[in-house]
């Protein structure tokens, strides 16, 4: 079983549909927690360790091979949670960090949320280093776009998403930094590729939860 911690009742069906998809008969367990992005977007990701950790310990306690955290800001605080979990602790937006670098050097970073910036470009940089490759990291911070996804607008949040991608220039690679963004991804016209991260993020964790359970 996979389970995944989420932020935002959102992803729960996406991520089914992916699972649907991609690894059909992958057990999930979903884990909502939107007060640990609310938290993190006052104090800083530290500030949720610890409730990270005990999510991560429900999630192994209740049989779970591996866990995917689905949220950016508080992606790192989780993987940071395995050392003690016992099982791979991952968070989705890596696989699309590593595949941005491989497409070049000028990397864009777009998110809806202050908070999910710095985390993210701290991982881009860090898939640069372990593929030795430099890199050149630059963000946008999408206006208006989270109080669209807030009022459950998801049509204009991911408009404001779209327009923000195609207005970038001077870039080899478009990275969405956040999972909800992923929507906007097929409505750009950008001519530069767009990454988003559910499926590429679920098909690593799929693929760990397989390994650590031994059914590879």
């Amino acid at each position: 079983m996979l389970a995944l911690l989420h932020t935002s009742p959102v992803h729960v069906p996406v991520f089914d549909a992916l699972r649907d998809e991609l690894r059909p008969g992958l057990a999930l367990r979903h884990f909502v927690d939107a007060e640990l992005l609310e938290r993190a977007r006052v104090d800083g990701p530290a500030a949720v360790a610890d409730d990270v950790r005990a999510r991560v310990s429900e999630a192994v306690g209740g049989g779970a091979g591996a866990v995917l955290c689905t949220c950016s800001t508080i992606g790192g605080v989780a993987e940071a949670a395995a050392a003690r979990s016992g099982v791979p602790v991952l968070r989705v937006d890596r696989p699309m960090a590593a595949e941005a670098v491989a497409a070049g050097s000028r990397v864009v970073v777009l998110a809806a949320l202050e908070s999910t910036l710095a985390p993210t470009v701290a991982l881009v940089e860090e898939e640069a280093d372990r593929a030795g490759r430099p890199v050149d990291v630059r963000t946008v911070l999408v206006e208006g776009a989270w109080a669209r996804f807030e009022a459950d607008d998801t049509a204009g949040y991911v408009r404001r998403v779209a327009d923000a991608a195609d207005a970038v220039t001077g870039a080899d690679v478009i990275v969405l930094a956040q999972a909800s963004m992923a929507p906007a991804g097929p409505l750009t016209t950008a001519r530069v590729p767009v990454l988003s991260s559910p499926r590429p993020g679920l098909l690593a964790a799929a693929r760990r939860c397989a390994e650590a359970l031994g059914e590879v």
